[in-house]
């Protein structure tokens, strides 16, 4: 999207004491993990190696941090929240998330099944107890205009 865009479409429509408020934790394809590595791995042997997005495109990283960008808009009175998180998954609810992402949904393999079942088999190996371990931090930006006061 074009972030400077959204941003003043949002100070021209927003109330004067409204926020913008931007929030994340990255993905499966950006967490660092032996398993997470292994299973893009394997994306990347059925699809290549560019990071799938959106219908028919590959992802490119943002040139600016959602830092700046808010910075140099209206909204430029800044805090931000990290909430450090431990997500627990199973091989089947990865392989369930998966189907509902732009880089390894199953329109893009020319054989989702034989993909499901290797991907299935390289998360039981890295499974302890079943169960594969995300620690990460999920990021929220609170952005206001200057002028409120809060």
């Amino acid at each position: 999207m074009d972030r400077p865009a959204v941003l003043a479409m949002a100070d021209r429509v927003a109330a004067a004491h409204a926020a913008v408020a931007v929030m994340g934790d990255g993905s499966l394809w950006t967490h660092q993990a032996d398993w997470t590595a292994a299973l893009r791995g394997l994306i990347q042997s059925h699809l290549g190696e560019d990071r799938r997005a959106g219908t028919t495109g590959t992802y490119r990283e943002p040139g600016r941090r959602y830092e700046d960008d808010l910075a140099d808009s209206a909204f430029s009175d800044l805090t931000e929240h990290r909430i450090p998180f431990t997500r627990f998954w199973t091989p089947r609810g990865v392989l369930g998330y998966l189907r509902s992402t732009s880089f390894a949904r199953p329109g893009l393999f020319a054989d989702h099944v034989r993909f499901e079942e290797q991907a299935h088999a390289l998360l039981v190996q890295h499974a302890q107890d079943e169960v594969l371990h995300e620690d990460g931090v999920f990021t929220v930006l609170i952005a206001h205009r200057p002028e409120v006061s809060r």
